[in-house]
């Protein structure tokens, strides 16, 4: 009799299913009774059937593809409602609901809606239109569901027409965040922002940025995407491909952009993480084309899918690959379990979904597990009323639990209690039994302020009406034989960190980094990305980094700059080093060399002082000036050798200020005073009557020294008060700092060895005037050697100066300043020395006089000749001398005669011996 009523009920329930609705109440899904009623939306089918007569007609048709997961939902909010009458939270207040399938259409949904929003206690369900609610009582108070965002998107605007709280237990898309397009729209999960930001942020950790996206063509999934989009390229991760799939199944083109979407994944080798945005049964036909072609990827589950039984049973699953997913943070349903093991002791007259899940297990009961699932999502109507006779009632309390997804059952029963809390606020002053005792635009307000209690946590809705809870990061993972879904971490949206409850969970999540998908090679420290063709950002070559900057991380885009004119960094550097501070210092070879060169100029200088001083009085001594210029000469020297210690060690204000003016000075005087003795010796030697009167009146040494020195000192003085010299940072060489001195006024500097190179000229000219002295005197000769070694060594230094840098700068200018010095020295004292120390018999007065006597005796002759010469060139361009001077040498007159055709005998006065020798005297007490 049992059975025979039951398939009675199964008669009735199939007629219901397999034919349109013939009344608004057989629309219904599940419904009770109630003071308060709330509605509920859920796609308990996965579609809608279409017929195929024309024209198409607009009836309500049937539904198809039995989704147990969403059909637990609808329990779940039952099992609410139930605990919530059997509770003190609203004394003497019943709630009742009614529950519609919206088939995951919008079509079915509205239609839905369109009753929930007919006036309470309306015999014909109508709707009427006003300008103003505000009084307006429908027939339900508040709405839970639905279950997917494009379904509650088109919802949401019907229900903001009388602002009747909406409040979805799985709807995330982002857009419904938004206050001014849905006022009365709440959800107890965290928006789609949080997700896509949380699986960005695991891409992102696991070291991947070439990643392929597939999702449904529709509004929940294209906002998926969008927001996704967004996050990745904030990470740094880029899409390498977006492939959309038509959102209903009953779509020709489904499974040709099935078949598209998998050979794109097999194709792209380098993506190896797949991110999906799907509703369950369009995931089970990509997965099961996927099996075929033996794709194995990482595959991102969105909160759709993360947490299916019925995909992750599916037969070779684990070819596939690792699933990584994201799921709503759950909380205990363990009450909700234990109303599952009673659930077959429930009436189904009011819950036609119950009434075809218990035929459905009737049809399918000799199915193992996955066969069994899937006979009861693909039972046809038509079968279901064939096959339901001669069925025993077979009741399966595993195969509900096993389906559980218990962040939606948590989020439907938190809804739910959302809800009641809100009625309670309402019903503290007013007697809630009666229906129009508050308006659903009320209630709307109430549940703004609603705090609920959920495992020892106050949560509430946030300004958008959110609830920001966690997520649970989901790892499939095989066990025994079986794919288990298993928590691998939380996330927290609010501080958007992962958490681990071990450390093996932690190891868990670190594996994911050993699959590689990215797009190129990651950039070591040292490198930087360099774009290539590729519009995507994460395409890119590894070069390395230039000289001076540095990278210290991978895949930077950037090298880093060392800033600091202080630092510098190698090619392909990762940090930045300290420039080394170079100048020519004292512990340097070159430096040490240069030293003893200057000291062994010193130690000649004293040597040729102590020569000068043991023989003072003897001709040679004399010779040169006297002790008092040489030694003025040989200080000057000391001074230009002590000059080149202050070209040496680290620069200071004190040396460079000092070294050019003390080497510029002391030349000046040493050039000025061998210019005294060039004039000197042009003057004891010259027999030009004219010229040694002009030479008498410039000859005055003292001033002449004093005043050419004086030029420098002040040429000096200007210089160190206006551009005066300055210790300065050279950066030109890319590893180090060269400390060297800055001239101040390249101009004050040429003009001060331009003027040295001034008096050396005047200098090289009269010693030049005067190099045919006397063998054993021809200082004049060593004058003009000694000049041109200055105008080589500056000449040459010029451009040497003007083209070197660094640390060995200093040195040029050294090296200049000691063969000039060294030149002059040399050619001023030592062929003195020389005759001192070896050819004593020539520094002699007698020796002297003798030399002399024999030079002016050929240097009067040659003088006679040559007056003689010009006056006859004078006379006549071809004169010749016919005659030769008769040899009469009368000492009384001394008179010799030349004739010159056609001219007057010319007589000329040879001077006697007498007069060389008073000349000869003369000459050497001028010199």
């Amino acid at each position: 009799m049992a059975i025979f009523s039951f398939l009675i009920v199964c008669f009735v329930i199939s007629a219901d299913i397999a034919s349109s609705c013939q009344n608004t109440d057989d629309f219904v899904g599940a419904s009770s009774p109630g003071d308060i009623v709330i509605g509920g939306l859920f796609a308990v089918h996965s579609e809608m059937l279409h017929p195929e007569e024309h024209p198409i007609k607009p009836v309500i048709q049937n539904c198809a593809g039995f989704e147990i997961q969403v059909f637990l939902q609808t329990l779940a909010m039952i099992h609410a409602i139930e605990t919530i009458n059997n509770s003190t939270l609203l004394s003497g207040v019943t709630l009742g609901y009614e529950i519609y399938d919206t088939c995951a259409e919008v079509t079915k949904a509205m239609a839905s809606t369109l009753r929930f929003l007919s006036k309470f206690n309306s015999s014909k369900d109508i709707v009427e239109f006003k300008c103003n609610y505000s009084d307006y009582i429908p027939r339900i108070k508040a709405v839970t569901g639905a279950s997917y965002s494009e379904v509650s998107m088109a919802v949401s605007r019907l229900l903001a027409l009388q602002l009747i709280p909406q409040v979805s237990p799985a709807s995330s898309a982002e857009i419904l965040s938004d206050k001014i397009r849905f006022p009365s729209f709440f959800r107890t999960i965290p928006s789609d922002f949080h997700q896509t930001r949380a699986m960005a942020h695991l891409i992102c950790e696991s070291g991947w940025n070439w990643i392929g996206v597939i999702a449904t063509d529709d509004d929940n999934g294209r906002f998926a995407l969008e927001s996704f989009g967004v996050q990745a390229m904030s990470n740094n991760v880029c899409i390498a491909f977006k492939e959309l799939l038509p959102a209903y199944l009953s779509d020709k083109t489904f499974h040709t952009k099935v078949d598209h979407a998998v050979e794109k994944i097999v194709k792209e080798t380098r993506v190896n993480v797949i991110v999906v945005f799907m509703r369950q049964f369009h995931v089970l036909k990509l997965f099961k084309k996927a099996i075929e072609r033996n794709v194995n990827k990482i595959w991102i589950a969105s909160d759709n899918w993360s947490t299916a039984v019925k995909i992750s049973t599916m037969p070779n699953i684990r070819q596939l690959g690792t699933v990584v997913g994201f799921g709503f943070k759950s909380g205990d349903i363990s009450t909700f379990q234990d109303f599952l093991k009673n659930l077959h002791e429930k009436p189904t007259e009011n819950n036609k979904f119950l009434g075809e899940y218990t035929m459905l297990l009737s049809v399918c009961a000799h199915l193992e597990y996955y066969d069994f699932q899937m006979c009861i999502s693909n039972q046809s109507q038509d079968d279901l009323m064939q096959n339901v006779e001669n069925k025993q009632h077979i009741w399966r309390d595993d195969f509900l639990n096993a389906n559980i997804e218990p962040g939606f059952i948590h989020s439907t029963i938190l809804a739910v209690y959302a809800i009641a809390h809100a009625i309670k606020g309402q019903c503290k002053d007013r007697n809630c039994r009666d229906p129009s005792a508050f308006t659903p635009w009320e209630l709307l307000e109430e549940l703004k302020k609603v705090r609920v209690i959920d495992d020892d946590k106050e949560i509430k809705f946030d300004s958008k009406g959110d609830m920001r809870t966690s997520y649970d990061v989901l790892l499939w993972k095989e066990i025994d034989g079986h794919m288990e879904i298993t928590t691998m971490a939380e996330y927290d949206t609010e501080k958007g960190d992962f958490i681990f409850e071990d450390d093996e969970k932690k190891k868990e999540f670190l594996n994911l980094k050993k699959v590689r998908s990215t797009c190129s090679q990651h950039c070591r420290p040292g490198q930087m990305k360099k774009v290539t063709e590729s519009p995507h950002t994460c395409c890119y070559e590894c070069v390395y980094c230039p000289e001076n900057h540095y990278s210290n991380q991978t895949d930077m885009d950037y090298c880093y700059r060392c800033h600091n004119k202080t630092y510098w960094a190698p090619v392909n550097s990762t940090t930045c080093y300290r420039k080394t501070i170079q100048f020519l210092s004292w512990t340097d070879w070159f430096a040490i060399f240069l030293l003893l060169l200057s000291s062994f100029g010193v130690v000649l200088i004293f040597s040729i002082s102590i020569i000068f001083t043991k023989n003072l009085n003897t001709p040679v001594v004399k010779a040169s000036g006297g002790l008092t210029v040489c030694y003025v000469i040989l200080l000057s020297h000391f001074c230009i050798f002590l000059s080149t210690v202050f070209f040496i060690g680290e620069p200071t204000e004190l040396k460079c200020k000092t070294r050019q003016s003390l080497f510029g000075i002391s030349f000046a005087l040493c050039v000025s005073c061998i210019l005294i003795k060039s004039l000197k010796i042009l003057l004891a030697f010259s027999f030009d009557p004219k010229l040694q009167n002009v030479l008498k009146c410039a000859y005055k040494p003292i001033p002449i020294v004093v005043t050419c020195t004086g030029i420098q000192v002040i040429i000096c003085t200007c210089w160190l008060v206006f551009r005066t010299p300055f210790v300065m940072q050279n950066f030109s060489i890319p590893r180090s700092i060269i400390l060297e001195c800055n001239e101040g006024s390249i101009v004050a500097f040429g003009i001060m060895l331009g003027y040295i190179a001034a008096l050396a000229f005047i200098c090289f000219i009269f010693a030049f005037k005067g190099r045919k002295l006397p063998e054993n005197y021809n200082e004049a000769k060593f004058i003009t050697f000694g000049m041109l070694i200055y105008f080589i060594a500056w000449i040459v230094f010029i451009p040497v100066y003007a083209t070197t840098f660094g640390k060995y700068l200093p040195a040029v200018e050294i090296i200049v300043v000691l063969i000039s010095n060294y030149g002059i020295l040399c050619c001023t004292f030592l062929p003195k020395c020389y005759i001192i120390i070896y050819k004593q018999e020539t520094n002699t007065k007698s020796a002297f006089l003798k030399m002399i006597y024999t030079y002016s005796s050929k240097s009067a002759g040659s003088v006679a000749v040559s007056q003689i010469s010009l006056d006859s060139k004078s006379s006549s361009s071809q004169a010749t001398v016919s005659g030769s001077c008769k040899a009469e040498k009368n000492s009384a007159n001394g008179n010799c005669h030349f004739q010159v055709p056609g001219q007057k005998q010319i007589k000329e006065k040879i001077l006697p011996k007498s007069a060389v020798r008073r000349v000869s005297r003369k000459r050497l007490s001028s010199i």
